[in-house]
């Protein structure tokens, strides 16, 4: 297994000796500088998507620490840019920061001061270019026909291929998978991508449906064939007629329902409660389970016959134990849905949050996992985002909290909302929430938020 590649830094100044010294400590702290006596030069060496952090003198020659500042932004406002001033020059580093510069060294500073910089640098633009990868990885997902399959890894690319040769294919189909797997979308894409993806598409769960109507839910009835029968009711079978019937825990249908559906597959044809004359049907039936239906059948559970008229082509859906590297990718696109329609914003997941969700079990699936990215976004700032509290469930929650304490704390999720998205600039974070600039430091002090912090981060 290869080593990976140390992180790159840009070193920018017309001073020799401060490139040298800086390449030498860079190095020795295991980096890869590349020094340039000028901005231009630098601007040539800067490939798209570089991995590292760019380091610039503001007084050179020619192009400045400045000019060089809004070139790289105007490339990829995500890049850190970290400046370094003279002496006193303050005025020039607030300038520098408000330009977008990520921070600034004043000289002379120390090694220490200039390697703990560069580190928290490299680490923000890992984040920024993990991000920008999932992000462009769902727009190439969300550019497919129907629901989406969102995965890369071996296992999830086979089931996709399945899946679309399936769908174009006019067969029945039986999708086993554990709780929260996500069968119910793979049923939903078989559709969409089919010749029925215009006509309905009508989900069952046979484990909710009481055993005293599911037969009526399922066939329908004519008015007057039971009491309370007091008009002709159509049954989900017919009203997909020309579609889809996605019959989800299938395992928990009545065995006496279970013939009746065998006919149903056998004949396309069903009767509803109360009549004698069959109602044709042009219908694909997609069932799910989470056991194992053979076993059942053996063991008199589930009838034998059905299970393998069910049988045709079945389509096992990977638990998401099997496919963590499609962990951090579903997570993000999670994120994004819940943040899109709650209108809130949350940062990208650090190295150790995603360690936490690579090291966890998912027992409950993409179904847990769903669950956790919406928590994250809504709640998330209760807990300084941290994915461990969040998973174990030992944040505060809303409803167990006085109003005073919810007010702040969603006060408190704004502020931290507004110092992210700029970058810890105060009066930008001022102008946006409309406060006086006392009171945005009064808030901050009474919830323990540091502008500082927020430098390092990237933009949600």
């Amino acid at each position: 297994m290869h080593e990976p590649a140390p992180p790159p830094v840009l070193i920018i100044d017309d001073e020799q000796h401060l490139r040298i010294t800086a390449s030498q400590t860079l190095e020795l702290a295991g980096y890869a500088p590349e020094a340039h006596a000028s901005a231009e030069a630098a601007l040539e060496a800067l490939a798209p998507d570089f991995p590292g952090v760019v380091v610039s003198d503001i007084r050179m020659p020619g192009m400045d620490g400045m000019a060089l500042l809004r070139e790289v932004r105007r490339r990829d406002p995500d890049m850190p840019v970290i400046l370094i001033t003279g002496h006193g020059d303050i005025s020039t580093a607030v300038e520098a920061m408000r330009e977008g510069a990520w921070d600034f060294l004043e000289k002379p500073f120390a090694g220490e001061r200039l390697v703990e910089m560069v580190r928290r640098g490299v680490e923000k633009r890992r984040l920024s270019l993990e991000n920008r990868e999932l992000k462009a990885e769902l727009e190439a997902q969300q550019s497919a026909p129907g629901p989406r399959l969102v995965g890369r890894t071996g296992v999830m690319q086979r089931l996709a291929s399945m899946v679309q040769r399936i769908s174009q294919v006019e067969t029945d189909v039986l999708l086993f998978g554990e709780t929260g797997a996500g069968k119910d979308l793979v049923a939903r894409s078989l559709h969409e991508r089919s010749a029925r993806g215009g006509r309905p598409f009508v989900a069952i769960n046979c484990g909710a449906v009481p055993e005293s109507i599911i037969e009526s839910e399922l066939f329908g009835h004519e008015k007057g064939a039971f009491t309370g029968a007091v008009e002709r009711r159509i049954g989900k079978f017919e009203h997909a007629n020309g579609g889809t019937v996605f019959l989800d825990e299938i395992e928990s249908m009545p065995l006496a329902l279970q013939v009746k559906l065998l006919r149903v597959l056998q004949e396309r044809s069903i009767e509803r409660l109360g009549a004698n004359e069959p109602v044709p049907l042009d219908i694909r039936v997609i069932a799910a389970t989470k056991v194992d239906l053979k076993a059942a059948a053996e063991a008199g559970d589930f009838r034998e016959d059905l299970y393998y008229r069910l049988n045709v082509v079945t389509l096992p859906v990977p638990p998401l134990r099997e496919r963590r590297e499609d962990i951090p990718l579903l997570f993000q696109h999670f994120a994004v849905v819940a943040a899109n329609r709650s209108g809130l914003e949350a940062p990208p997941v650090d190295n150790a949050g995603m360690s936490v969700l690579l090291a966890h079990d998912w027992p409950g699936n993409v179904r847990e996992l769903r669950n956790l990215a919406e928590r994250y976004v809504l709640l998330g700032a209760t807990c300084d985002y941290r994915l461990d509290a969040l998973l174990e469930g030992i944040e505060p929650g809303p409803g167990d909290m006085a109003l005073p304490q919810q007010v702040e704390l969603f006060e408190k999720s704004l502020i931290s909302q507004s110092l992210a998205s700029h970058r810890g600039r105060i009066p930008e974070v001022c102008e946006h929430l409309g406060l006086p600039r006392k009171t945005l430091y009064d808030k901050l002090k009474k919830y323990a938020l540091k502008a500082d912090d927020y430098r390092q981060t990237a933009p949600p």
